[in-house]
């Protein structure tokens, strides 16, 4: 059962309730990261049992990150989770989850690549890597993110060869895309579509169905720059694209501030129209000043049973879902 209990859920909770609690968030919120010695969560560690948590940042990073992947991979295994996805901008972390790994007991840690200009954009031969790694730790290709066309755009900018990876022409794949998918599909990879716009997702998401690819997630679907409309969702849940919904709350960056309440809302919609069978709860946390990733998560459900969300419809989309995309032993198939 996910029963949070410790403060710093209640502070992460006020957060998202409350759009104007943003503030309160930043300043509080400091007490959810925690040293490795005690990692977040230790309080009530059945509270999230059995979770994945697909979306993790950690450092080491180019920007400050709140914990590192050993720290994280602690502080998940004692808050009850069942596995995590470690997520880097800019450098694959395949073998950083093995690593990460040599410091837990029960504990699955996976990484992956996202195709941003700092792996050489769509490179197929960094994704074949990343599947090999050893110990095959790699599970998950994230399309380009900062470097997506659709998140230059939004931050006002024309994209450019120079500064943008373009993925979609004209309704199209590229070209370049196309051996990238048949190692997602000789790997089982998940495909996930990165900061892609909801029609370059769908383009995307269709025709990696086609080609035999049925891992496919549409990466913070409701969040920025993605803002998918509920249109949206229901095209790419029948595409065959399982939907991330993350924690709203604000990561900073070059994102406008969030519409908190908002985002909530969508979640609770998207249960409601879609049921929890396309859906996928992750953090998407690491960033200073935040919740850790398990007192976040810890804050979502709790919200999410608020607003009535069923436990059967969180545990579908918090553990079901995500250990069936990656592959973990006992999952539905």
């Amino acid at each position: 059962m996910f029963t949070p209990t410790d403060s710093s859920v209640a502070r992460a909770s006020f957060a998202i309730l409350c759009p104007g609690a943003l503030l309160l968030a930043l300043v509080t919120a400091s007490a959810c990261t925690t040293a490795p010695a005690k990692p977040a969560g230790t309080a009530a560690p059945a509270r999230l049992a059995g979770v994945v948590d697909m979306h993790c940042h950690t450092g080491p990073d180019v920007v400050p990150r709140a914990l590192d992947d050993t720290a994280l991979a602690r502080a998940a295994e004692a808050a009850g989770l069942r596995a995590i996805v470690l997520k880097n901008h800019v450098s694959p972390t395949a073998a950083r989850a093995a690593l990460a790994t040599k410091s837990v007991e029960r504990l699955t840690v996976m990484g992956g690549i996202v195709l941003n200009r700092a792996v050489g954009g769509l490179n197929a031969t960094a994704v074949d890597a990343m599947a090999r790694m050893e110990g095959r730790h790699g599970r998950v290709v994230w399309l380009p993110t900062f470097d997506a066309e659709n998140q230059v755009r939004r931050e006002g900018r024309v994209p450019t060869e120079a500064d943008s990876v373009a993925v979609v022409r004209d309704d199209q794949v590229v070209a370049a895309l196309e051996p990238i998918l048949e190692l997602v599909r000789t790997h089982g990879l998940v495909l996930a579509t990165g900061h892609l716009s909801p029609r370059e997702a769908l383009v995307v998401v269709k025709h990696a169905n086609a080609r035999g690819i049925d891992k496919l997630l549409v990466t913070h679907a409701l969040s920025w720059p993605v803002n998918a409309t509920p249109e949206d969702l229901a095209a790419l849940a029948a595409a065959g694209a399982f939907l991330e919904l993350v924690l709203p709350i604000s990561r900073g960056g070059k994102a406008p501030p969030p519409d908190l309440e908002g985002e909530m809302n969508g979640i609770v919609a998207a249960f409601a129209a879609l049921g929890a069978g396309p859906l996928v709860l992750s953090s998407d946390l690491g960033q200073q000043g935040n919740p850790s990733h398990p007192d976040g998560l810890g804050a979502l459900f709790e919200r999410l049973r608020q607003r009535g969300i069923s436990q059967a419809d969180l545990d579908r989309a918090a553990k079901e879902n995500p250990a069936r995309l990656l592959g973990l032993a006992g999952a539905t198939p």
